[in-house]
């Protein structure tokens, strides 16, 4: 099956080609590295240097006439969303209608979005959250990626355009960088490994859902399966408190590093975790890794890379 991957020098997305890959799938890489790195790019995928917004990427998808578009490539800072709202439109709204559009007129089979299980919901009124949970996102990243899903949805019942959202929790794993919804973990394992203190916002009770990277590309290669729509959460319906998730990257990096307490976030949501049920009966998905035994192949990823470097 040929499949365009957007995105697919990044974090998430460069684990997904590698799962498309090992699958023997055809795998076309879009990626503007203004986020990836070369270094993650699969060498068995056809690698196209383009912005999602270029003519030329449209050309490519008409061209290629794949079977699956994976958009994967994204503005994912909820920061920078804040303090500037028209970038993160212009990436994240705009950029996938032009993908839709370019996959309709290509007569693509199926489109796989990736969202945000948390910052679509929002502040959480039952945790964990279904898909069903209402949507009221409080940063305009969560409202571009509602946005999305929503732009995905008429193409679907306009043009019959299948799709399926990929709702993620907070994505952890190799090849991460501070920057995203989990970027914490990177963070503190790089300054654990360097020996050096950690700050935890507030009284580091605030939780979040952490799912493993390889656990997110499995789910990625279900979807490409299924005949069902619409939104999936995509993550382990276990909350995690930053307090208690520095504890185990310390374990994890065998660090004495000290863990100090800094003024809290201004908006920071207090509770995130998503029920990821729908995915469990629908694609066959279900997280495997352990939080331990994940948070420790992310370190061991990062004192590799670090000994290399």
């Amino acid at each position: 099956m040929k499949i365009v991957v957007t995105g697919g020098a990044g974090f998430i997305g460069s684990h997904v080609v590698d799962a498309y890959v090992e699958a023997g799938h055809d795998v076309l890489v879009v990626d503007d590295l203004s986020t990836g790195r070369r270094e993650n790019l699969n060498p068995r995928a056809r690698f196209h240097q383009l912005d999602i917004g270029d003519r030329q990427t449209a050309e490519l998808i008409r061209d290629e006439k794949p079977a699956v578009l994976n958009h994967h490539a994204a503005q994912m800072d909820v920061r920078r969303s804040v303090a500037d709202p028209l970038f993160d439109a212009r990436v994240n709204v705009l950029g996938t209608i032009h993908l839709l559009e370019a996959a309709r007129q290509a007569g693509v089979q199926r489109v796989l979005l990736v969202s945000s299980g948390g910052a679509v919901y929002g502040e959480q009124e039952a945790f964990p959250a279904p898909e069903t949970h209402a949507t009221n996102p409080v940063s305009p990243y969560g409202v571009s990626k509602r946005a999305g899903e929503l732009y995905a949805f008429f193409y679907q019942a306009e043009y019959r355009l299948p799709f399926v959202a990929l709702r993620y929790a907070n994505v952890y794993g190799p090849r991460q960088d501070p920057h995203g919804e989990a970027g914490v973990v990177a963070i503190f394992t790089g300054r654990m490994l360097r020996g050096e203190p950690v700050v935890v916002n507030g009284d580091g009770k605030q939780t979040r859902d952490y799912v493993y990277v390889g656990d997110v590309a499995r789910a990625n290669l279900l979807a490409l399966d299924t005949r069902a729509t619409g939104p999936f959460n995509i993550g382990t319906g276990v909350e995690t408190d930053v307090n208690t998730l520095a504890s185990l990257l310390l374990a994890a990096a065998g660090s004495r590093s000290e863990v100090r307490h800094g003024p809290a976030k201004s908006g920071e949501q207090r509770r995130s975790v998503i029920d990821s049920r729908r995915a469990a009966e629908l694609l066959g998905w279900r997280p495997e890794m352990s939080l331990a035994d994940g948070l420790g192949r992310t370190v061991a990823w990062f004192r590799q890379r670090t000994g290399s470097a």
